[in-house]
């Protein structure tokens, strides 16, 4: 029964669309249009809407750099989806339902778990990833 569980689990993980590797071409694309205007065009908090904000907007380039030098793939995406480790939805970011509406890709945050995620969501991260100082 467990060997008929694992295949059934492998058959349908092999149904998710865009397996394939995830480039951050995209994602610069999308940091371009629908971050920079509060996070800066080098990510380093300071666009042209921050002077507005009640918060001042974060630095994107030292998130690594403040995580042991390990970039925070699944925080990062969780904060831009709108979720914090399972906190209420931000009120300060706002909602990027084009990145959340693209097919889905496998994403394994380093546990292990290969897990369906918006591709243009995983290719913002992959961005975000190699711009850390």
């Amino acid at each position: 029964m467990r060997k008929g569980l694992f295949m059934g689990i492998l058959a349908l993980a092999a149904c998710v669309p865009g397996q394939g590797p995830v480039s951050h071409m995209q994602g610069a694309a999308d940091f371009n249009e629908l971050c920079a205007p509060c996070h800066g065009s080098d990510a380093k908090g300071h666009g042209p809407l921050a002077q507005g904000l009640d918060h001042p907007p974060a630095d994107l380039t030292g998130l690594a750099s403040h995580n042991g030098g390990v970039f925070p793939a699944a925080y990062v995406m969780s904060k831009i989806w709108g979720y914090e480790r399972g906190a209420a939805p931000s009120e300060i970011m706002p909602k990027f339902e084009p990145l959340m509406e693209s097919k889905t890709v496998l994403f394994d945050s380093g546990d292990g778990i290969a897990t369906p995620t918006p591709e243009r969501l995983v290719e913002i991260a992959n961005y975000l990833a190699s711009v850390q100082e």
